[in-house]
């Protein structure tokens, strides 16, 4: 969990918050020998250009501002493994963090945000009317997908079955879907991701054993260069993912957040 030390923007090491109070004694222990795993959201993208819409776009000049205070804000931490999508927006979020951590990012494809239909060139209005009409399709349509882009059923898919085989590369075996439990080898190494609002959301429900949706981006509303960080919990001879922080923003100022 990450915390503000005043030593920079939000502060520059990360230590552990215990929040005390009447409801203690009730606490579960986190594993204090097991991964950590923080989720970040890339920062504010370039949707369109001249009017036209861009469908791998980079990020704006605010954005890349984000993904600096998100460098600032791990500056120091000890990072195992750095994934990142393999989208143009990811990558240069990520690129102040790795420069700053002297690590190189790992692509990860199944990381990429689903995929829409090909818009380059198209309009933006015309891209943003054929979002509105499908957010009032029937909701049995939803897991389709808008038509010509990705399924949301096969993107969960991607994104859940390269989670279970990055966790179990890393030592982390599940043991029990309902409720979702894992078994963990003793490990105290930090993950970091850099992907997107829909890859990180359908991580989080899975971690947590959440029903899926297909809208899990605005179950789980992340603003751009936020941070999520899960940890593995002792229960019941096992470890379950506990949501410590979601979609933190500490690091940016109010007036350079964005959704």
């Amino acid at each position: 969990m990450i915390a503000d030390t005043g030593t920079g923007v939000a502060g520059r090491r990360a230590t552990a918050v215990r929040h005390t109070g009447p409801g203690d004694r009730h606490c579960l222990p986190v594993c204090s020998q097991a991964m950590e795993l923080l989720l970040i959201r890339h920062g504010q993208p370039a949707w369109s250009k001249d009017g036209r819409s861009v469908d791998d776009p980079d990020l704006t000049e605010l954005g890349h501002i984000q993904a600096t205070r998100v460098a600032d804000r791990l500056a120091g931490l000890q990072v195992d493994h750095l994934f990142v999508s393999p989208l143009r927006r990811a990558h240069q979020t990520v690129a102040p963090l790795a420069e700053g951590l002297g690590m190189e990012p790992v692509q990860l494809d199944w990381l990429a945000e689903i995929s829409a239909p090909r818009f380059e060139g198209t309009p933006i209005e015309q891209v943003e009317r054929v979002f509105a009409d499908s957010r009032a399709r029937p909701i049995e349509e939803h897991w389709g997908g808008i038509p010509g882009g990705e399924s949301f059923t096969d993107f969960h898919a991607r994104v859940t079955g390269g989670l279970d085989t990055l966790l179990g590369d890393l030592g982390a075996a599940p043991m029990r879907v309902d409720p979702r439990l894992w078994n963990f080898e003793p490990s105290d190494r930090r993950i970091v991701v850099v992907a997107h609002a829909g890859t990180n959301s359908v991580a989080l429900g899975h971690l947590l054993g959440i029903t899926p949706v297909p809208w899990e981006w605005e179950r789980f509303v992340s603003f751009h260069a936020s941070i999520s960080t899960v940890q593995p919990l002792a229960v019941g001879g096992a470890q379950a993912f506990s949501l410590q922080r979601f979609a933190d923003v500490a690091h940016l100022p109010s007036d350079i957040q964005t959704r």
